[in-house]
């Protein structure tokens, strides 16, 4: 038997201090919202850029943006670094060797998502199981592996920056978004998903272009530049039937 699918919602948007810095947490019910990936406009192939230009297109087709994010690590051009799957087309090949910078700094993972689920997997687990994603995109380092912070963050480190990631519960029903208010390190960041949401894996996305939209908060921010890929629930749009049986 399958349940008629209802018109998606928007995520949930709130503010909450943890050890001194303010984060601001889009939280995903992913019975309820559609989550989407964004990357190209489908008729000149050029990134959508900015949650406004994505919104536009939305509300062309019927649909609004509600909660959006950048997700995931992107060249000069856009272009993402790492894996890249949207609505079953594959732009990019995955990425499981180091190397250089914060996607380069293994663990990495990969946030995939399926009908009515959302999930963070390590890329050598990604690589072992294959899931079928449906979208999914690579960034790195992994924030939480298993319960545990990543191994190579440091408690003392002076590397501050504006920093969002995602986190996923076990069932892969709800996908936390976070984004910093302040610059904060690698640990403390990692260790707000750990410790504070308790959720058992956690993935970077990135550090200063980070952004938020949420309408909740009255935040929608612009920066200096154009994203690569954009994270975002749609409202009006219908979630697949989901089997009940």
């Amino acid at each position: 038997m399958f349940a008629l699918a209802q018109p998606a919602l928007a995520a949930d948007c709130r503010e909450e201090t943890y050890k001194g810095t303010e984060y601001a947490i889009c939280e995903v019910d992913l019975n309820r919202d559609m989550l989407r990936l964004f990357l190209y406009e489908p008729e000149s192939k050029r990134p959508f850029g900015y949650f406004g230009t994505l919104n536009a297109a939305l509300e062309a087709q019927g649909f609004t943006l509600g909660f959006a994010t950048n997700a995931g690590m992107y060249h000069d051009d856009r272009a993402p670094v790492g894996l890249y799957i949207e609505d079953g087309e594959t732009y990019q090949g995955i990425v499981s060797n180091a190397g250089p910078g914060n996607f380069g700094l293994l663990p990495n993972g990969i946030l995939c998502l399926r009908n009515r689920r959302a999930d963070v997997i390590e890329t050598l687990r990604y690589v072992e199981e294959a899931p079928e994603c449906v979208s999914a995109t690579q960034s790195g380092p992994m924030l939480v592996i298993d319960g545990a912070l990543h191994p190579r963050f440091l408690r003392d480190s002076t590397s501050r920056f504006v920093r969002n990631g995602v986190g996923t519960s076990d069932d892969g029903k709800r996908a936390v978004f976070v984004i910093s208010n302040s610059p904060v390190t690698f640990h403390a960041f990692g260790s707000f998903f750990k410790d504070h949401l308790e959720l058992r894996n956690a993935l970077y996305f990135d550090g200063n272009v980070s952004r938020l939209r949420a309408p909740d908060l009255g935040r929608n921010d612009i920066g200096f530049g154009a994203l690569g890929p954009i994270i975002g629930v749609v409202e009006g749009q219908s979630l697949p039937a989901q089997d009940t049986e």
